[in-house]
């Protein structure tokens, strides 16, 4: 009987213990149905909190401070993007501290020593996000003083590309207090900042006085312009920071198209706000031979650092260099080609010689020095016997070829046809002109085998031209018409009117012209502002920032005509010497490079339309004026709290409240 109770027992408690367990099952499958309703397979709401600072070691805008260890602790793991580039201590360390992500954790050892009375700012700008969803901090700055205040004034401004206004991103920006010109050259910069993908840049931690703010590319790390090399930026004004109170709108969005509310909010406001450096490069103008090259057997050519007045002196001391060449400098005269005239030359695969040239020495002097060089052709004089020869093979065999089935044939190998380059082909423009180039040098033409003729609309007949064809230079001529809208042209050269250096000629020449009617133009009448007596240079740009049009005008009145149908922008660059070109600066000579200005709208042109329009080139900043279209340095997507929350929201059907 006993026996029997304890088994009744035993399955009075089974029998408990299987209800139990089917009464948590049921739950359990409930739960997993409702959460399956809410389609939360995930586990839950993401999240959207950003990391906080929840203490500091030494503190939060501690004076006094002697320790070159910070730590700084957050309420949960973070990450540091690109810490070396992204974090700027000031003022700045020559010696580069150690900055270090330590789970929950930043850590930043100093290696310079300490300067007493200085407000140190480690300013990590958007750098710190959380591990896992990517939060972003926002603008953080860590201060600490190791005097007995925290100095809280800041300045901040812009960048730009003097001669295109692009953003400048990434490079360093730094106040001095000593206002004389040395200093720049002379004394690292005592508080620093580096431009964002906008150009943009924020000096904090500035006591109060009078400064002048510089911009510099710092290649050797030295915080200080010695490099001609080094990109930099400088203006003339001397700055004093302030701040006053102000008021800003802080917009509260209910989703991404809805506002909740619009809170006013107070805060200081840090002056100035609104600096502006224009970063250029100087001109290297220390001269020196950077390399001399002989890619072709019938000429070689000389690469400068920079162009001088006087055009080296070769002596050949393999070839006799008595009136050999042919000599083609450009513009600045930093690149010289030398064309061999004797085909004997031409064949000799070494060249061996000596260069009389002006070189800068090591006290920075422009000095008369022989160097000895040997020119070795990349391609022997025995390989290209060869190639000949196996070209006229080839050639003898398809004429035999041509004999054998009683087609016409030639008996000699016709000479190397000269090939040209005429631009434009098919339609062109009133005010364009032709352009005839070749590869070689070519000798001088005989204009008497050139023919321009013109066929009027409604004409069957062709007439004689008038034109004149202008030498360029040793490869380029230039030909000159009076090209009316709407007439057909044809352009006819007989053969073996161009020659080459080298032998080759032309074949017959004869290309079609057709000028564009009147009615399928524009044209633009453009006042500039402000600009009278002065001489600028006014461009047209297209969609990619490409010159298309350009005028110079000393009464600020440009016109542009003959122009296509399309949208265009406007610069404007005030050639301040009248050399028709953008200048650069010059730090030493305290010369600011050419002033440009570009004017922010679209230029919509349709064909038979004629704007007059008026453009003030300093009603905007310089920061504010490059459109958009054709600003190649965009600014970086900011990073934000995705508020993934809201989506996931909506897809469920229900109400998210955020955490406060």
């Amino acid at each position: 009987m006993i026996v029997n109770d304890n088994l009744n027992d035993k399955g009075k408690k089974t029998a408990m213990l299987l209800g139990a367990l089917s009464l948590v099952g049921l739950l359990v499958s409930l739960l997993l149905q409702g959460c399956a309703r809410m389609g939360n397979p995930d586990g839950g709401w993401y999240d959207e909190t950003p990391p906080k600072v929840i203490g500091a070691d030494p503190a939060e805008g501690a004076t006094n401070v002697k320790k070159k260890k910070v730590l700084i602790n957050f309420d949960e793991y973070i990450k540091i993007d690109n810490p070396t580039e992204n974090v700027v201590v000031s003022p700045p360390q020559l010696e580069a501290p150690e900055i270090k992500g330590e789970g929950k954790r930043i850590s930043v050892q100093l290696v310079d020593s300490l300067k007493p009375n200085t407000t140190y700012t480690i300013d990590f700008s958007n750098a710190i996000s959380d591990n896992n969803e990517g939060n972003p901090l926002g603008d953080y700055a860590y201060t600490f003083s190791t005097g007995d205040h925290i100095d809280t004034l800041q300045v901040s401004g812009y960048v730009i590309g003097a001669e295109d206004l692009e953003p400048v991103k990434g490079i360093l920006v730094g106040l001095y207090d000593d206002l004389s010109d040395s200093a720049f050259q002379k004394k690292p910069m005592l508080r620093v900042s580096r431009t964002d993908s906008r150009g943009h840049f924020t000096i904090k931690g500035i006591a109060p006085g009078k400064y002048r703010v510089y911009a510099l590319q710092d290649a050797d790390g030295n915080y200080m312009f010695n490099q001609k090399s080094e990109m930099l930026a400088f203006n003339r004004d001397i700055i004093e920071p302030s701040f006053k109170p102000d008021t800003r709108q802080d917009t509260i969005w209910t989703d991404s198209l809805h506002i909740a509310s619009i809170n006013v909010t107070g805060y200081t406001h840090f002056l100035p706000d609104d600096i502006c450096l224009r970063a250029f490069n100087e001109i290297l103008t220390n001269r020196y031979l950077v390399k001399s090259d002989r890619t072709d057997a019938n000429h070689f050519t000389l690469f400068y650092s920079y162009g001088d007045n006087e055009l080296p002196k070769i002596r050949g001391l393999n070839f006799n260099s008595d009136n050999a060449f042919l000599i083609e400098p450009t513009e600045r005269r930093d690149t010289i080609v030398y064309w061999l005239r004797d085909t004997a030359l031409v064949n000799q695969d070494t060249l061996r010689m000596q260069v009389t040239h002006n070189v800068t020495d090591t006290l920075g002097v422009l000095r008369e020095q022989v160097d000895t060089l040997q020119l070795i052709a990349k391609t022997s004089h025995e390989k290209r016997v060869k190639d000949a020869e196996k070209k006229l093979k080839t050639w003898q065999k398809e004429q035999e070829k041509k004999k054998k089935k009683g087609l016409d044939y030639d008996s000699v190998m016709p000479r190397e046809e000269l090939n040209l380059k005429i631009v434009p082909s098919g339609e062109l423009d009133p005010d364009q002109n032709v352009t005839i180039s070749s590869d070689v040098p070519l000798m001088p033409v005989d204009t008497a085998h050139i023919h321009l003729y013109s066929h009027p609309e409604n004409d069957s007949l062709w007439y004689a031209e008038r034109y004149e064809l202008h030498k360029i230079d040793n490869r380029n001529y230039r030909l000159l018409a009076e090209w009316r809208p709407g007439m057909e042209y044809s352009l006819e050269a007989d053969s073996a009117t161009f020659a080459s250096l080298y032998g080759e000629v032309s074949k017959k020449l004869k290309t079609g012209l057709k000028v564009r009617p009147n009615d399928a133009y524009a044209s633009i009448l453009m006042t500039i502002s402000g600009m009278s007596g002065k001489n600028v240079i006014a461009q047209l740009l297209d969609n990619s920032g490409k010159v298309v049009k350009e005028v110079y005008t000393d009464n600020g009145q440009a016109e542009f005509y003959y122009l296509k149908a399309g949208k265009y922008y406007m610069r404007a660059i005030v050639d301040s010497n009248n050399n028709h070109r953008w200048d650069t600066g010059d730090y030493d000579k305290g010369v600011e490079p050419e002033e440009v200005y570009y004017d922010p709208e679209i230029i919509e042109c349709r064909e038979k339309w004629d704007l007059t329009l008026t453009w003030n080139p300093t009603a905007k900043p310089l920061w504010q004026q490059k459109p958009e279209a054709i600003t190649k340095q965009k600014a970086d997507k900011q990073k934000t709290i995705q508020h993934k929350n809201l989506d996931r929201a909506k897809s469920l059907g229900i109400q998210y409240v955020p955490k406060i």
